[in-house]
């Protein structure tokens, strides 16, 4: 049983990719629920995955794990590889959306690694596949469970920054090798996808204190050298209702990593310097006319939370933030990003 007493999640692991021991094996022990069997296109690797995190079994294939009567929820990070690129082990986009309508054709609950989809057709089959399955479909955007974020919107909804004006976020790292499921467009790659859907989700999530969801104003975007059709950067501006601008930017080669949120309001600023990833910073400066403070949230992970969030939603009905309808709305702000900045929106990955 987990600390708050109810029966513990039976989780099921599609692939073994190196983001499953932040993003939920770390997660999963800290909160007790159980991770009951993984599958990878290896065995060899499900069973050294297996016993490096103590995940009670390995099963065979994809098909059989989806087909594990004691798996009631399937976590899809990107699987282990893809017809035609053996060798990927973890960051291939365009296998989340594929092995989404899978898991809930199966009729299992789906936490997927964002982006949930390769584009927006593609997420609005995994709605329509949510509300024929009637199971719990969450994208992993984790930094919104995060106090980090949680604390910026209560300042934001308090008043002390007065009428929201501009949002500014930048979610960049340094160039990964030109090998790098990352450049490739056939697996659904690009900076948008991998960075820049948190720049974008971010500015979304602050609808609510600026009038209504935003709207894409124009964008702009460079081409990665030798990777036709893959954005190295983007950078998108939006309006939201109430007049309030945006800017959410994104770079795939950068200096250094920086993933930050600015909110300026007519009375005063505050700024995350690393939304995304507050374990490593969990800074809000606040400048206002009285003066400048920090306040620190904590650095327990984000993933915690947002595991936490997930369970409490599938054992007592608790409100989550999240669902494929936002994830929807999400990735149809990435194609528009795509389109305006003149590039195609991601085309579907096969799998085999």
């Amino acid at each position: 049983m987990n600390d708050s007493g109810r029966e513990p999640l039976r989780i099921g692991v599609l692939g073994a990719a190196r983001i499953t021991e932040l993003s939920l094996v770390g997660p999963a022990r800290t909160t007790g629920h159980r991770l009951v069997a993984v599958a990878a296109r290896d065995r060899s690797r499900a069973e050294a995955f297996a016993d490096e995190h103590d995940v009670e079994r390995v099963v065979d294939s994809y098909a059989d794990l989806l087909a594990d009567p004691e798996v009631e929820v399937v976590y899809n990070p990107p699987p282990d590889s893809v017809r035609g690129y053996p060798h990927l082990a973890s960051l291939a986009n365009g296998l989340h959306g594929p092995w989404n309508l899978a898991a809930l054709a199966a009729g299992k609950h789906v936490l997927s690694e964002k982006p949930s989809a390769s584009n927006a057709q593609e997420a609005a089959e995994v709605r329509e596949a949510v509300a024929k399955s009637g199971s719990v479909f969450m994208e992993a955007f984790h930094y919104l469970f995060h106090p980090v974020t949680r604390r910026l919107h209560e300042i934001l909804a308090s008043g002390e920054l007065g009428e929201l004006q501009r949002v500014e976020t930048l979610v960049a790292i340094p160039a990964p090798g030109d090998s790098d499921p990352r450049w490739s467009l056939a697996l659904a790659g690009g900076a948008v996808m991998d960075l820049g859907c948190y720049s974008l989700h971010a500015v979304r999530m602050l609808a609510p204190w600026a009038g209504g969801a935003p709207r894409l104003v124009s964008a702009r975007g460079g081409e990665r050298a030798g990777a036709p059709g893959v954005d190295e950067w983007l950078d998108a501006d939006l309006e939201f209702p109430g007049g309030a601008t945006a800017s959410a930017r994104c770079h795939m080669a950068y200096g250094e990593v920086e993933m930050s949120c600015r909110v300026v309001g007519s009375r005063g600023e505050a700024l995350a310097p690393n939304f995304v990833l507050p374990h490593l910073d969990d800074r809000i400066v606040v400048r206002t006319a009285e003066g400048e403070r920090t306040e620190r949230l904590g650095t327990r992970s984000s993933y915690t939370y947002q595991l936490e969030a997930f369970a409490a939603h599938i054992r007592r009905d608790a409100p989550l933030a999240l669902d494929a309808e936002d994830a929807l709305a999400t990735m149809s702000l990435i194609d528009a990003s795509y389109r305006a900045a003149g590039f195609e929106p991601r085309p579907r990955t096969t799998v085999g």
